[in-house]
């Protein structure tokens, strides 16, 4: 072996987990072909397709093609309701999806994540991740449990638009639960912390701490690429953008005044602080929830997104045809009424994002309302369930929000724009990096000193 040789092993680069394609229906689009072939290739692997792409035609396919070749099963982990939207899908493409809930395995079985735990790893050959943006929070609950499901399954696949919402660091942890690098291992291997310490107490403060190291960058996305695949339209990829043009979008926001300042202030300033903005929202719910109830006073469907179970349960008082889902409720009713609404027997649905803003298609709906928070991907998730590829009609987003909250929507325009130029490196890396190859060849001999 030449040191080149040794160079590339080292690099983490090279896959080799998976096989030829069995299966390509003909039912797929050209780019959907082109990524489900990698994805089979690959084995295990990310796919940061953008909402409506076709994620879920291509993950039943990929699963097929796993029972196929394997003769065993496939587990499909998605969000809340969704088990139920891909089981559909299964039925209109003609693969057999069966929900399970309590643990039995099927061919290709789907669950939700709440259900993981109900499940043998042993009994599946596969694992796909719906929705995989669960895993971006290196301490979360899901993603200590969904890693230690997938430790030792040969192939596994991640599926979600918003990978690394907008700090592309947190792409460690899709890369650790695929068996690739680990999460502490890609930030010392990529990145230099200004703290002189990797020291996992140092986490929550990790945009702060951790950057580039100064030859790390293009080293950085030449690895992502090795595992993932990432496009928001086909032309990412070098395809026609036939059929996926998205309609016009509008935001509009409206400020409304509190009824009275915060205690001991003449007029309203701006929040400082978590603290002071929670007080804030608190303190203004009846003026901003009697604004959307104003905003969605018509006959056509809504998607009516809150924060606090106090502004769901006001909204629901004043939109007299509309229905909450809450954390109170069970899975049961919080899918039977996530479900009513897809099916356009509801018309107006209120609800948090953290509860229904992944993997749900409602493209029957074109109005939007949100009060604003510092969580970008809540807020792309949130309005990319209408807008999306697939809709039909333009798409109205209205952003309710007070005086004193001037800060939250300047810093949600900030991460929006770092999550572009971050999705912008991704796609433009993934392009010239397709055929991966050593970037040098070292060709010059050394004379080796006399005294070794």
């Amino acid at each position: 072996m030449n040191y080149t040789e040794y160079l590339h092993k080292k690099s983490h680069l090279d896959g080799g987990f998976g096989f030829d394609p069995i299966w390509v229906p003909s039912f797929l689009f050209d780019f959907q072909k082109y990524l489900l072939e990698w994805s089979l290739r690959q084995g295990r692997g990310a796919m940061f397709a953008d909402c409506g792409l076709g994620k879920t035609p291509m993950q039943l396919v990929w699963a097929e093609n796993i029972v196929r070749k394997t003769n065993g099963n496939v587990l499909i982990l998605t969000p809340l309701a969704v088990s139920f939207q891909t089981v559909k899908e299964g039925e209109k493409f003609g693969i057999e999806v069966i929900k399970s809930n309590e643990g039995k395995a099927y061919k290709i079985t789907v669950t939700n994540y709440e259900r993981l735990h109900y499940f043998n790893p042993n009994d599946f050959e596969g694992v796909v991740c719906d929705e995989s943006s669960i895993l971006k929070s290196f301490d979360g609950k899901y993603k200590s449990e969904i890693t230690a499901f997938m430790r030792k399954m040969k192939y596994r696949f991640l599926y979600t638009a918003t990978a690394a919402p907008n700090d592309y660091i947190e792409l460690g942890t899709s890369s650790e639960a695929l068996g690739f690098l680990g999460y502490m291992d890609m930030l010392n291997r990529f990145f230099k912390n200004d703290n002189n310490s990797s020291s996992l107490k140092r986490m929550h403060g990790i945009n702060k701490s951790w950057r580039f190291k100064g030859h790390g960058e293009d080293p950085f996305w030449r690895w992502v690429c090795s595992w993932g695949r990432a496009c928001r339209m086909p032309s990412d990829l070098r395809f026609d953008n036939d059929g996926f043009i998205l309609p016009d979008k509008t935001e509009k926001q409206y400020i409304v005044e509190a009824s009275r300042p915060a205690n001991g202030m003449l007029f309203t300033l701006p929040a400082i602080g978590l603290q002071e903005e929670r007080e804030e929202r608190r303190r203004t719910i009846k003026e901003r929830c009697e604004k959307i109830a104003e905003l969605v006073d018509h006959k056509e469907p809504v998607l009516v997104w809150c924060h606090l179970n106090d502004e769901g349960d006001l909204l629901e008082q004043l939109i007299p045809d509309g229905l909450q889902v809450a954390g109170k409720h069970s899975d049961d009713v919080k899918e039977e009424r996530l479900l009513a609404f897809a099916r356009g027997e509801l018309r107006v649905l209120i609800t948090k994002p953290k509860i229904g803003a992944w993997g749900l298609n409602f493209q029957h709906c074109s109005h939007v309302t949100f009060f604003p928070s510092h969580s970008y991907e809540q807020y792309y998730q949130g309005i990319r369930r209408c807008w999306r590829f697939g809709q039909k009609n333009n798409v109205k987003v209205d952003i309710v929000s007070t005086e004193g909250e001037k800060d939250i929507l300047k810093n949600l325009q900030r991460k929006a724009m770092q999550a572009d130029r971050m999705f912008e490196k991704l796609v433009f890396y993934m392009k010239n990096y397709l055929d991966i190859k050593p970037i040098k060849q070292f060709n010059q001999k050394e004379r080796i000193p006399e005294w070794l």
